[in-house]
């Protein structure tokens, strides 16, 4: 979360002329629900339910596209392994201080971190990086830095 997979995930899609999809977007229109809403009428696991359901749909369905997921994604269902089986998988690796500063303004719009104040949230933030390291490092690459850009990421593909 707040580590930029989003717009450099649309960035990558444009430079290697591939579609890009975001896959709490595909959830959201599937359940014509937001994220937040999702999490908020039907909870945490019906909603990691849809997106190993909706992930594998895309996987199965689509070819040459780049792929942003949420942060808790590679986390549940073996969704680690199914995204490295069916592709390349980058893990943006940043500390704590900088994703705290990235999402203090971007709380509303996230169910996880809503109303948290910035000790808060630099603590949520911390052990979210704890409980999910091991997931996160099963990726093909990872890439870490403050200010990453599309061309560090053609870089480490090449």
């Amino acid at each position: 979360m707040g580590s930029g997979k989003t717009t450099l995930a649309k960035k990558l899609a444009k430079k290697l002329d591939y579609t890009w999809f975001d896959l709490d977007q595909e959830i959201e229109i599937k359940e014509k629900l937001t994220v937040a809403q999702i999490f908020e009428e039907k909870g945490d696991e019906c909603f990691r339910e849809l997106e190993a359901e909706t992930l594998k749909s895309m996987i199965e369905n689509n070819t040459q596209f780049v792929l942003s997921v949420g942060g808790g994604t590679p986390c549940y269902y073996d969704n680690i392994k199914i995204m490295n089986g069916a592709g390349t998988t980058i893990y943006l690796k940043y500390n704590e201080g900088i994703l705290s500063s990235r999402l203090i303004n971007a709380k509303v719009k996230r169910p996880l971190i809503k109303g948290l104040n910035e000790i808060q949230l630099q603590e949520f933030i911390k052990a979210k990086l704890v409980e999910r390291e091991s997931f996160y490092k099963q990726s093909k690459f990872t890439i870490a830095g403050d200010n990453l850009k599309v061309e560090d990421l053609l870089r480490l593909l090449q």
